[in-house]
């Protein structure tokens, strides 16, 4: 799989809207095929800062997520509520989801 992390810096009159404003690009990569997860969250020391963890079933997913016409739109319209452009970290992974955290398993 194609395993993706990225942080989003947004404008602070932005930064409480964000999952709405970034609402529509969320649920069609959701609906992709080839989306495994595509989840949102917001940093407890920055709340400016979400986080962005995804992945996609292969590089053909990836590809396909972006070409897409809903990528191309979120290109358009997000960049205008960001303080800096996101930072990524992306890296193919040899497993198809999840795996359990050992160390903290619960009993």
């Amino acid at each position: 799989m194609i395993f993706i992390t990225a942080k989003f810096l947004i404008k602070p009159e932005y930064a409480d809207r964000w999952p709405q404003i970034a609402a529509p690009f969320t649920e069609a990569t959701r609906a992709e095929p080839g989306c495994l997860w595509f989840d949102w969250s917001r940093s407890i020391d920055d709340p400016d800062e979400y986080v962005l963890v995804e992945a996609f079933r292969d590089g053909d997913a990836g590809a396909a997520h972006v070409n897409s016409a809903h990528f191309r739109q979120a290109q358009r319209d997000l960049p205008a509520h960001l303080q800096a452009t996101p930072k990524i970290v992306s890296q193919s992974v040899d497993q198809d989801g999840w795996s359990d955290l050992g160390e903290m398993a619960v009993e």
